[in-house]
């Protein structure tokens, strides 16, 4: 596989276990930036980048407006906000509507990285209980990006991976431990 400039992961029911199943076979090296949304209740603060961080012993922040998307660091989306990637590679933070009833959405991260990246980025469909992903993965896809998508039959959840399949052939549909040595095998030398 062509190594990507960035991976934009999107989950939601049975995420959290699946992101520690994924990011855990990073080798400490892996330079690549990753770029993270789970749907999060919006009400209450999230502590999903301080636990992957003390998990995965790897830099984990939770995504700031305007911050420089830097290479080796995972970036996950903040409760109440959309996350997005800007033509300078920057990150947004923005609270428009929820898309399918979701803000973080899926969608906004994938369509924005989509556009900004174009053929070097890597986009990822995981577990999921709606259809956030599924459009976005499609426009990764028509940007010459690469796509994944977890097995609907690995996943905890199947509906989020059944409606990114509906959308279009991905290049991979693997397993969450499939998934992790896929990327683990990515040489970040190029990055």
């Amino acid at each position: 596989m062509i190594v990507p400039r960035a991976i934009v992961i999107g989950a939601s029911a049975g995420g959290v276990a699946a992101l520690f199943e994924v990011l855990g076979q990073l080798p400490l090296a892996f330079g690549i930036p990753i770029l993270c949304v789970l749907h999060l209740p919006p009400d209450r603060p999230s502590h999903l980048a301080s636990v992957l961080q003390r998990r995965l012993a790897r830099p984990v922040r939770e995504a700031c407006d305007k911050e420089r998307i830097v290479d080796g660091m995972i970036y996950v989306a903040g409760p109440g906000y959309h996350l997005s990637v800007e033509q300078d590679l920057s990150l947004s933070l923005s609270q428009e509507d929820p898309v399918h009833y979701s803000r973080p959405s899926i969608d906004l991260l994938f369509e924005s990285a989509a556009d900004a990246y174009g053929s070097d980025l890597l986009g990822i469909v995981l577990t999921g209980a709606n259809h956030d992903g599924a459009q976005g993965l499609a426009r990764i896809k028509q940007q010459g990006g690469r796509t994944i998508v977890q097995d609907p039959h690995d996943a905890q959840v199947g509906l989020m991976p059944q409606a990114a399949l509906a959308s279009h052939t991905p290049d991979h549909i693997l397993s969450l431990s499939g998934i992790g040595q896929l990327l683990a095998t990515l040489e970040t030398s190029a990055c």
